[in-house]
């Protein structure tokens, strides 16, 4: 897969993501962990299932590395917690960096 088409991609899984956390917080009510469990763990099957059609390209490999650091964040128990780190931060920043240089705007 080009790297055009896994930036596209994964700015898709990334929107899905930001709708579902949005609609989490704005029910009211403080969204459980359980709820941001599923939604880094949901991130992380898409986005490494994108790195793995990628091979090693730059897009692949920053895929790679956030769904690592997303699936960590997922597994603690304070995923929300969790996923507000540095490391997970950089990795969005790669992801932003490498689609920004195939031509496709996503933010991370």
């Amino acid at each position: 897969m080009s790297d055009k088409k896994l930036c596209e991609s994964a700015k898709k899984a990334g929107a899905e993501m930001k709708a579902k956390l949005i609609a989490a917080v704005s029910s009211g009510q403080e969204p459980s962990p359980a709820v941001f469990k599923e939604i880094l763990t949901e991130l992380d099957g898409k986005v490494t299932t994108l790195a793995a059609a990628g091979g090693d390209s730059k897009v692949a490999t920053a895929l790679k590395n956030f769904g690592m650091e997303a699936s960590k964040a997922a597994a603690s128990p304070d995923p929300a917690q969790a996923a507000d780190n540095p490391a997970l931060e950089k990795a969005g920043a790669d992801i932003t960096a490498a689609c920004k240089a195939s031509g496709v705007s996503v933010i991370f």
